[in-house]
């Protein structure tokens, strides 16, 4: 990465983590786009381990989970038979787990949408916290027993499923998500207060990601062509978010990202000390 200066890899990262392509942010920033793809690379695994470093021994309260679909090359129905089932090319999620206080992105893992996934995601989940705390998911069937395994029952757990109505027009079927009719709590584990069985600030991060990372974009081809590029970008994502960007909610009375309010960092970073990360890794 010899070729950029601190300086403009710093322009190109603020633009990818403001929710440019990688084409847009050649056109901006004059990079070559191999030199921005391999910045994003590099600097994603370097967030990546950073993270996996500092996140640990957390002191949460409530933790929400909730798994957001993207794509990898090519839908799930054009995807060859040859190629079918395998992690890289068709349907790719994003499994989340958020602090539902301190709004920070505990865990995370790219990968299938299945049992062993959600038994590698819990695992990793719990390995990041301190104390006991109050779960909540969906109702993915996978979630059952991937958390009792991880968590051994020392978690007060709870799924919320929501139940969506069907009546919508065809044409709007595509672009206007189902109305929402009502959700149902149900105690799994523990005793979790239903007060806070909810998956609302989860959810609203997935909002988040689609806007930040120009990859979850719908409708679009901004989809990731590997899963290596769109692994990174999230994990480059996440770091803007954790420690970078302030949160509104937490914006009293002075701006405070996620990191900061979990006492994990002493102050809001900036674009730079995240670019120099490459230097410590």
């Amino acid at each position: 990465m010899n070729k950029l200066s601190p300086e403009r890899r710093a322009a190109v990262v603020r633009c990818l983590v403001e929710g440019n392509s990688i084409r847009a942010t050649v056109r901006i920033t004059g990079a070559a786009k191999n030199t921005v793809t391999k910045l994003l690379v590099e600097l994603g695994e370097a967030c990546f381990e950073y993270q996996d470093r500092a996140l640990r021994g957390l002191t949460s309260k409530r933790v929400q989970c909730d798994e957001v679909w993207s794509f990898v090359g090519c839908k799930e129905k054009n995807v060859p038979p040859s190629r079918r089932g395998r992690l890289g090319i068709g349907d790719v999620w994003t499994w989340t787990a958020l602090d539902a206080d301190t709004k920070l992105m505990i865990s995370w893992r790219v990968d299938q949408r299945d049992t062993r996934a959600a038994e590698d995601f819990i695992g990793d989940l719990r390995s990041r916290l301190a104390n006991r705390v109050q779960l909540t998911t969906d109702g993915l069937k996978p979630y059952l027993t991937a958390v009792e395994d991880g968590f051994e029952g020392a978690v007060d757990y709870a799924m919320l499923v929501k139940l969506y109505g069907t009546d919508a027009a065809e044409g709007e079927k595509r672009y206007s998500p189902a109305v929402c009719l009502g959700a149902q709590k149900t105690r799994i584990t523990g005793r979790p207060d239903p007060k806070h069985v909810s998956t609302s600030y989860v959810e609203r991060q997935n909002l988040t990601m689609r806007m930040g990372l120009r990859r979850f974009t719908r409708l679009t081809n901004a989809f990731s062509k590997k899963l290596e590029n769109h692994a990174c970008a999230i994990s480059l994502h996440f770091m803007y978010y954790n420690f970078v960007r302030p949160h509104q909610s937490l914006a009293n009375p002075y701006p405070t990202t996620p990191a900061m309010a979990a006492g994990i960092a002493d102050h809001v970073w900036s674009i730079e000390e995240i670019v120099a990360l490459l230097g410590s890794n």
